[in-house]
């Protein structure tokens, strides 16, 4: 048996397999280990399932001797040093695939949410502050508005699939084609992000990217926060340079209580929600033990990656 730590409780039944199998050491805590305890558990761990708030990187390797396998819960793995962990033949677990629906669904409810000001709407009908005036938290049309994807992946054809039922008109920049990035900000109503976290797309969306865009468009970001110029977003938003924003994801992530973004107008924000159904993160779990329990047996990871490791 293996010694395997776990840096969160997961969902479902996937622990249970993973426990029949191999001593787990699972983390007590409902928040996430800090980078010393992080080192202290995985320090004798071979097998590792760690979430997007630890840092796997080439200091957790040197701490971390007995290490051979390491399953991310998430489909990034923007949190792990995949050269390093490939350099030493330890293969990195996601989890594709299986949260595309529901993070579409989540960017979708996000777009609507933002457009017709539910935010506000809640708020004012909780205060009783109701008016029949017809210019009452007037919101924005979404059939037929243009809807510019910065990411046409799994995710991102999802959320085009649910555009459709809007008769939204869809364009779209990605690495494989596309419209150039200035024309898409320009003639997009909405902005929905879509791509991965890596050195190109850090700070993607900045001040020149938010003053391309229409003074009535509306952001939306379910991707990573660092894609998003965390500064510029926070002018754009009280300076009146695009109509809204709507954020599952933040640069930081959680924001401090006394972040400047939490006091700009027309933003509608979700604590990182894009795979949080029972369904999915069930399903992500599973995967992430699959991902586990193979690599400690020898086997190939079904979802690795870094699949040059196995080529080494």
């Amino acid at each position: 048996m293996a010694r395997c730590f776990v840096t969160r409780k997961l969902p479902g039944g996937a622990l249970g397999r993973l426990a029949a199998e191999h001593e787990v050491d699972l983390w007590p805590a409902a928040f996430p280990p800090t980078r010393d305890e992080l080192l202290a558990h995985a320090r004798e761990a071979e097998g590792v399932l760690a979430q997007l708030t630890e840092t796997i990187d080439t200091g957790f390797f040197d701490a971390c001797p007995d290490v051979r396998a390491v399953a991310n819960y998430a489909v990034g793995v923007d949190n792990v040093d995949l050269a390093a962990a490939t350099e030493r033949g330890i293969p990195i677990g996601h989890t594709p695939g299986v949260l595309t629906d529901a993070t579409a669904d989540l960017a979708f409810a996000l777009l609507l949410a933002a457009a017709r000001r539910l935010y506000d709407a809640e708020r004012a009908s909780r205060a009783g502050d109701w008016s029949w005036e017809p210019d009452f938290l007037l919101g924005h049309d979404v059939h037929g508005a243009v809807l510019g994807l910065i990411g046409m992946g799994r995710i991102g054809s999802a959320v085009a699939q649910r555009a459709s039922g809007f008769s939204m008109e869809v364009i779209h920049n990605s690495r494989s084609g596309g419209l150039p990035l200035d024309e898409l900000l320009e003639r997009s109503d909405f902005v929905s992000i879509h791509a991965p976290l890596t050195p190109e797309t850090r700070g993607l969306i900045g001040e020149a990217a938010l003053r391309r865009m229409k003074t009535s468009a509306i952001l939306i970001n379910t991707a990573r926060g660092p894609i998003v110029d965390t500064g510029a977003l926070v002018k754009a938003l009280n300076q009146g340079w695009i109509a809204g924003a709507a954020l599952d994801v933040t640069d930081p992530e959680p924001l401090p209580l006394e972040h400047p973004l939490l006091l700009c107008p027309n933003l509608t924000l979700s604590p990182h929600l894009g795979s949080a159904t029972n369904a999915t993160r069930a399903a992500m779990a599973d995967m992430a033990v699959d991902n586990l329990l193979a690599a400690l047996a020898g086997e190939r990871m079904p979802h690795c990656a870094n699949p040059e490791v196995y080529e080494r």
